[in-house]
């Protein structure tokens, strides 16, 4: 059995993070490491994770000391970890029990590096609104006009992540999508375990439903991150966030 490490940046989700981090110690692949990446300078929260820590000795909390963002934590989580697989999940997010053990064994079948599952919404009240379903992604190109990839949902070898170079970039939102993006530039291939295994919850105060700061780091993946001009920049950004309305 291959370890894997679980990353978890952790940023104002003290409702949340209790169940989200009991839905990782239940998981029936249990050859874990849970590495909570803590994002903020108000040491309240801090105290409350210590706590529920105590109930897996699995855990490990790294203190960021400074706001760092979530991109930055997680890439402070990847330097540290020791799996063979690296696995996300946000702090207010939850997988179903054999999430790691299904997905995981699809890997092995099929000699993949990265894979991603279909989820469901819920919101905070979790009830279901809606689901994602997870498809195939080989190029680039497949993603640039929407960004189908539930980064709680996604596992991937971690050789994969230090060969390429690839880290997540300092953005407040949209910054998983640059990392999906690179690796898809540097001919790395998601593929796709259509089983609803994560809860991605839709919380109306957290960053990524902020419109505006949407669509400034929207325009900044393909202006910056993707060295396209103004003109190309605004046309995937109006494709991307027409995506997005579509889906709601």
């Amino acid at each position: 059995m291959d370890l894997v490490s679980v990353i978890i940046p952790y940023y104002k989700k003290r409702n949340f993070v209790k169940e989200t981090i009991v839905s990782v110690i239940n998981q029936s692949y249990d050859y874990l490491e849970i590495l909570i990446i803590y994002d903020d300078t108000n040491l309240n929260d801090l105290e409350f994770l210590k706590e529920i820590s105590k109930l897996d000795n699995r855990i490990r909390i790294i203190n960021n000391n400074k706001r760092l963002g979530a991109g930055y934590s997680r890439n402070k989580g990847i330097e540290q970890s020791n799996g063979k697989y690296i696995a996300f999940i946000d702090a207010d997010d939850t997988w179903a029990q054999d999430k790691l053990k299904d997905q995981i064994s699809f890997m092995k079948k099929n000699n993949y590096q990265i894979s991603h599952t279909s989820y469901f919404i819920i919101d905070e009240k979790k009830k279901i609104i809606d689901q994602r379903k997870a498809r195939d992604l080989l190029s680039v190109n497949e993603i640039l006009k929407s960004c189908d990839i539930g980064l709680s949902t996604v596992i991937i070898e971690k050789k994969v992540i230090t060969k390429s170079k690839t880290k997540f970039p300092q953005l407040a939102t949209k910054e998983d999508f640059v990392f999906w993006l690179t690796l898809l530039k540097k001919n790395n291939k998601f593929y796709a375990y259509d089983s609803n295994l994560t809860n991605w919850t839709d919380t109306k105060n957290s960053l990524s439903s902020s419109t505006i700061q949407k669509l400034f780091d929207g325009f900044k993946v393909y202006n910056y991150y993707m060295n396209f001009n103004i003109i190309k920049s605004v046309y995937y950004l109006f494709c991307l966030s027409l995506n997005y309305l579509k889906k709601r």
